[in-house]
């Protein structure tokens, strides 16, 4: 969304992939996409779950220590306009030293959709899979889907493709409210994680980027999601 906004290139760091068997070969992995990332700024560069791709771990010889330092050591000094944006499900697995000034200026808290969010979500996905969202009672599979995040709104409309496509029909409302009762959510299964991100952010600890059900009662205005 923020390579859309600022019409930039999005570049994803895998960080993962970048790990080799030599000695050595994964710094020169990482230097080289960093290389690239500058050759191609101004760009965005996105590093998905930043905590299992940086968090620092002592079982691999120090090779993921080197190359977090690597990553940091660039973040800090870097001239090129390469924007840096990361992801995490848990920043307290996060070294302190990533989270100072000078790498990651802010930090964001993202909660779960809200109703008006979840409409929209379901209709985007919907919408990529060739389907009219008004053949479908959107209100209605956002009230069923509560406490769902978005890839598992995207996953229920799938399970409910392939149960229509198996008895040769297309997908109907019903189905897709099927596949959401089926569905055991995070915001349930992991209900006591997520309640501490949320007290994390309570504490002041970061910035919220979520509107909750009561500001939106309020007369805020939801932003436009991209999915």
């Amino acid at each position: 969304m923020i390579g859309g906004l600022w019409r930039l290139p999005l570049l994803r760091l895998d960080v993962g992939a970048l790990y080799g068997s030599l000695v050595g070969e994964s710094e020169e992995r990482v230097r080289r996409a960093l290389r690239l990332a500058e050759t191609v700024s101004p760009c965005v560069l996105w590093i998905d779950e930043v905590e299992k791709a940086l968090a620092a771990g002592g079982h691999d010889g120090g090779t993921s220590q080197r190359v977090f330092g690597t990553v940091l050591t660039w973040m800090q000094e870097k001239t090129a306009p390469v924007f840096v944006v990361a992801t995490a499900n848990d920043v307290s697995a996060l070294p302190p030293e990533t989270l100072r000034r000078g790498r990651f200026d802010e930090i964001f808290f993202l909660d779960l959709p809200t109703e008006e969010e979840r409409r929209e979500i379901i209709t985007v996905h919907l919408r990529k899979r060739g389907r009219r969202p008004e053949a479908f009672d959107v209100h209605r599979l956002a009230r069923d889907c509560d406490g769902f995040v978005g890839a598992e709104l995207e996953q229920v409309i799938v399970d409910a493709m392939y149960e229509a496509f198996a008895e040769e029909r297309d997908i109907t409302t019903g189905d897709i409210a099927r596949a959401a009762a089926r569905t055991v959510p995070l915001s349930t299964s992991q209900r006591e994680v997520i309640e501490d991100l949320r007290t994390w952010l309570r504490e002041g600890r970061a910035q919220s980027a979520s509107f909750t059900e009561a500001e939106l009662a309020a007369g805020h205005q939801v932003p436009v999601l991209e999915v």
